[in-house]
């Protein structure tokens, strides 16, 4: 048996490749979008990929599955449990299986077999993995998806927070709970393979170990060892869960009801200074340079994000799907960056552009924006003054209730867009966060919408050194 495990650090992501290396085929379980990347791998340990199967309907990424069946000429396998609002409703005219509790199915001479593993969503599924040609009776490892992470649990207040289903909070931790009572009936040997790691917001506590074992999780994992204590497990697995990204509950719908098939990747245009200068109608600029250059010069509209797991968090709750998009990046990432677009449904990456493009612009008739920052010690001077300065705290709302500026509004910058009611209105506003970095990527949103935002360098934490008074509210 071949085993491969296919991360991305961009979505704290993990796909895995299983082959039976006598029969040449293989599966991928929890593919992404852009399927080549394992087409490429398998055939490079002379294997195809027979087949592609979902531990449950994602709201992070959109799945690689129906891809696979519709380009791949791959079976695919999906969960059958959850209800009829949970089902797949793309199947028709693919090669597949509806699988429930206990069904087995084999790819060679390796088995697997279904475990419905519900409360993050209803209908999710865990895959127990035997390697019959290795001569084992009894299942190595469990593919849990985002069920059980290594030292956490999955979220399951997804269904309200994010796709808007009201109610789903408590009896999804409940059901979460049984879930959990069922993994630690397992046999302590057995490995755990979960499809997320540390940064993923499918969770609040998930560990940057890739790969776990039943038995080392039942001691360690603090959410599984309140199981049996069914009030106290809701309690702790319900408390201080990050504020989902915008963005998923646009996955939730196109993952359930079927991901656009692409028919090729992007190929951008690579624009030139002169491009830049003259080409910006109806293109969101996206720029990941260091905020420091962004401030001191972008082109106008752009918003800021930072490499890493804040780009798609980040432009997949300021960008829509249809909306043509332009990168600033440097040249090698650009494939990375429009891969990871293409995973979350932004597939109209028009042109790219080197940060030393953007600088030679201004030589073409070019004008590029400022972004406005202050320091702690000046905001603290206009909080000393006489009216309080308008204050916009983009925090996560357990950092808020640790403590906050007494007249601040406090809104998720992943949420801002959704919640922009919420902003306050009128003159500067001055906008933080913990450290400067997710307040940035906020007011470059705020300026391209017209709003006077002033990001805070440093964030909550200089602002306290700075004897900004704070609010206690944990």
């Amino acid at each position: 048996m071949l085993f491969r495990l296919i991360y991305d650090d961009d979505l704290a992501q993990a796909s895995y490749l299983v082959g039976c290396q006598r029969t040449g085929e293989a599966i991928v379980f929890d593919p992404e979008r852009d399927i080549d990347r394992y087409l490429d791998l398998a055939a490079s340990q002379g294997l195809r990929i027979v087949a592609a199967a979902e531990t449950h309907i994602h709201a992070d990424f959109l799945s690689g599955v129906r891809q696979f069946a519709v380009r791949g000429n791959a079976k695919a396998y999906v969960s059958g449990e959850g209800g009829d609002d949970w089902q797949s409703g793309w199947l028709d005219g693919c090669d597949h299986r509806v699988l429930h509790d206990g069904d087995t199915f084999e790819v060679g001479n390796i088995r697997f077999t279904a475990v419905h593993s519900p409360g993050h969503t209803p209908e999710h599924l865990s895959y127990l993995v035997t390697d019959l040609g290795g001569g084992a009776d009894t299942p190595m490892g469990v593919i849990t998806g985002d069920f059980v992470f290594v030292g956490d649990l999955g979220r399951p207040d997804l269904l309200e927070s994010a796709a808007g289903i009201g109610g789903m909070m408590e009896p999804s931790a409940r059901t979460l709970a049984a879930s959990a009572r069922g993994f630690l009936r397992f046999d302590d040997h057995l490995q755990v393979w979960p499809a997320h790691g540390s940064g993923s917001a499918c969770g609040k506590a998930l560990g940057a170990v890739p790969q776990s074992t039943v038995g080392y999780e039942r001691r360690f994992n603090h959410a599984l060892s309140l199981a049996e204590d069914e009030q106290a497990f809701v309690d702790h697995i319900l408390a201080g869960q990050p504020e989902p990204p915008a963005y998923f509950a646009r996955m939730k719908a196109w993952n359930r009801d079927g991901v656009p098939v692409l028919d090729a990747m992007p190929t951008p245009e690579t624009a030139t200074a002169a491009d830049l200068a003259g080409r910006l109608d109806g293109v969101r600029v996206v720029d990941v340079r260091d905020w420091a250059r962004f401030r001191e010069g972008h082109l106008p509209g752009a918003i800021w994000t930072k490499l890493g797991i804040n780009f798609l968090m980040t432009v997949g709750s300021y960008v829509e799907p249809g909306e043509r998009i332009g990168l600033i990046a440097p040249a090698g990432e650009f494939d990375r960056l429009t891969r990871a677009l293409v995973r979350i449904g932004l597939d109209d990456v028009a042109w790219v552009a080197t940060p030393e493009t953007l600088d030679a612009c201004r030589k073409h008739g070019g004008t590029l924006d400022t972004a406005p920052e202050i320091d702690a010690d000046a905001l603290r001077g206009l909080l000393e003054g006489g009216s309080p300065p308008r204050v916009l705290d983009v925090r996560r709302a357990v950092e808020w209730n640790d403590g906050h500026l007494e007249h601040a509004v406090n809104v998720a910058h992943t949420r801002l867009i959704p919640r922009l009611a919420e902003v306050p209105a009128g003159e500067t506003l001055y906008v933080h966060c913990a450290g400067g970095v997710r307040s940035a990527m906020a007011v470059s949103e705020l300026r391209r919408r017209g709003v006077d935002a002033v990001n805070v360098a440093g964030g909550w934490a200089a602002m306290r050194k700075a004897g900004c008074g704070g609010v206690a509210c944990g």
